[in-house]
């Protein structure tokens, strides 16, 4: 099952790279973005509850798929390449192993535990 939600992931990763090469941005742009929204992980500085807040908000496809609306529909370049590096970037950590995260740690995620404590 595992395998089948990463190729799910993988399809969802190269729908972001495909929807990127539509936008007017030259092709370094999408790799220079990519890893931007871990930003997100900076609420964890404060507390962990706090962090699995910021992470999982910055990480949440819905909000890269809301923001890429908002750009169609003003006709905005900013805004699309904005959504597009939120949702291929959540579609690439979850690829990668990496879910949404609960609130007592950062290893502890929907998809299961990761780093040291996996097992």
């Amino acid at each position: 099952m595992k395998n089948i939600l990463k190729l799910e992931e993988l399809a969802e990763f190269i729908l972001g790279v495909l929807i990127f090469s539509r936008l007017s941005f030259t092709w370094w742009y999408f790799p220079a973005l990519l890893l931007l929204p871990d930003l997100g992980m900076l609420g964890y500085l404060i507390n962990p509850k706090i962090g699995a807040w910021m992470y999982n908000f910055v990480h949440h496809k819905a909000l890269g798929i809301a923001i890429l609306v908002l750009g169609y529909y003003e006709q905005n370049q900013g805004i699309l390449l904005l959504g597009t590096i939120l949702f291929a970037h959540s579609a690439f950590d979850r690829m990668m192993g990496y879910g949404l995260k609960y609130e007592d740690s950062f290893e502890n995620t929907h998809l299961g535990r990761i780093g040291k404590t996996a097992k």
